[in-house]
């Protein structure tokens, strides 16, 4: 259908549903374009969550949220039936972009692949992993402006039929929601103010930063990338949150996910992997300097960026740990790095970017593919499994969805997926944004500390602009 008058943010307001599991998923191409499709998934027919090895399904969703059964098996080997449990032959005519199953993996998922240890279990108790299967996605094509309702049907055995007229009924009930007013945004008599409170104090961090310099030392790694988490009050809804950060910072990778107690609210600019009609791939980002307010100033920002040889180290380091995380997956010689070096712009950093990408083996699927690149070396360091054991060591708390990734798994088996960076978990009325500093022999603890506070100043900035329009009276009617 022709949608040029409805947008994805108008979308999200008239049909998600708080905690149900439904999700937005919208991008910027280059720093400045937005994306071509936009994705709007709500409400799912299942969730699968794990903790650990142990993983549990809710096949019954949408009529009972406590319908979750334990799994036998362990949590990757479930998760891997039922990406391949989705796989549907998509008919010709419909867009690329298409998603059957939305989540994210934390952090902690690493211990799937790899015996580690774990730091101490956050306050926040987060599912190491969670996806939801939407029963409904709306494919917002900006191109051409139309909009696609698509209705998944899963063969189970039962009526088919009945699961038919059903669907039918869901896109019908979704197309007159969207024809409905766009609701009015909430109010606020009195702003509280938005100021990020560390959870750590500075001066144990810069203890962490110290310790860590003490292993680079002792010739254990060469870099390890040290986090923190910073928290705020947020009494608005969610996606108040993500309406804000997506005007403040639009990045390539912008997510809304509104899970069962708890949403999950990015902006991120970096691939974690992708693997689209066989190819793997995999875009290393490391190296930052600010936006110019001219011109001149972001040429000159960018010389001095490519210039720095700390800066530039990091980068080769990262580019050769993203080379050899593709090669553990892709198939003989198909190895290439397509893109070396580059600058790329954001609303308000530039970065050197490199793009590895390589043929999928025919004995490998996506799933090998993200967990070969998982974590990501920026959010980890090198060697990455040392220094996952170290940040276990020297972290006061498990990460979660921080320094993990949020994708789709796609009906053909692909999957999308971006690093969980300049992202915010927003519970009970709180916003918890992690951020970290990449540690190397000549780091300065207190530098490092600074970097983590400017990383997380994305979140805090999107939480004042939200707070200040749901002071105005009269946004959004």
């Amino acid at each position: 259908m022709v949608a040029d008058t409805e947008t994805p943010v108008g979308g999200a307001l008239k049909l998600i549903v708080e905690g149900r599991g439904d999700f937005l998923l919208e991008s910027v191409e280059g720093g400045e374009i937005r994306g071509r499709y936009s994705l709007l998934g709500i409400d799912p027919d299942l969730l699968f969550r794990a903790v650990g090895e142990r993983a549990e399904v809710n096949r019954q969703w949408r009529y009972d949220r406590e319908a979750f059964e334990p799994l036998p098996a362990d949590a990757m080997t479930e998760l891997r039936a039922l990406v391949n449990a989705c796989r549907i032959d998509v008919p010709e005519g419909l867009p690329p972009a298409l998603a059957c199953l939305v989540g994210y993996f934390g952090y902690e998922t690493i211990g799937l692949v790899e015996k580690l240890p774990r730091a101490p279990q956050s306050e926040l108790a987060l599912p190491d992993m969670l996806f939801a299967r939407p029963a409904l996605v709306l494919v917002f094509d900006r191109l051409t402006d139309d909009l696609f309702l698509i209705a998944p049907l899963w063969a189970d055995g039962s009526d088919a039929a009945g699961k038919v007229a059903r669907a039918v009924e869901r896109i019908d009930e979704a197309l007159r929601r969207l024809e409905e007013r766009t609701p009015a945004s909430p109010r606020l008599a009195e702003l509280p103010e938005a100021a990020l409170q560390p959870v750590i104090a500075e001066a144990d961090y810069r203890d962490m930063v110290l310790r860590a310099k003490d292993y680079i030392t002792a010739g254990d790694i060469f870099q390890v990338v040290l986090a923190q988490r910073f928290t705020c009050p947020f009494p608005l809804p969610p996606l108040a949150l993500y309406r804000a950060l997506r005007r403040v910072n639009p990045s390539p990778f912008l997510y809304f996910l509104d899970l069962p107690g708890f949403a999950v609210v990015g902006s991120s600019p970096e691939i974690l992997v992708r693997v689209r009609d066989g190819e793997v791939t995999i875009r290393p980002i490391a190296g930052t300097r600010p936006r110019g307010a001219t011109e001149a100033e972001d040429k000159a920002n960018e010389a001095s960026l490519l210039a720095d040889p700390k800066e530039c180290a990091e980068h080769l380091m990262l580019l050769d740990l993203g080379r050899n995380d593709v090669g553990r997956v892709a198939g003989a010689d198909s190895v290439e790095v397509t893109a070396s070096f580059t600058i790329e712009r954001y609303s308000h950093v530039m970065h050197i970017v490199s793009n590895v990408v390589g043929q999928l083996a025919g004995d490998k699927d996506a799933l090998d593919a993200l967990f070969a690149g998982f974590p990501a070396g920026t959010v980890s360091g090198a060697p990455k499994v040392r220094a996952c054991e170290i940040i276990a060591q020297l972290e006061p708390e498990t990460r979660g969805a921080y320094a993990g990734g949020v994708g789709y798994f796609a009906p053909d088996g692909s999957v999308d997926s971006c690093i969980v960076l300049r992202t915010a978990v927003v519970k009970d009325g709180v916003m918890h944004v992690q951020a970290g500093a990449g540690v190397v022999a000549d780091s300065d603890p207190a530098s490092e500390a600074a970097e983590c506070r400017h990383k997380a100043g994305a979140l805090i900035a999107a939480a004042r602009e939200a707070l200040r329009i749901a002071g105005e009276p009269e946004f959004g009617q």
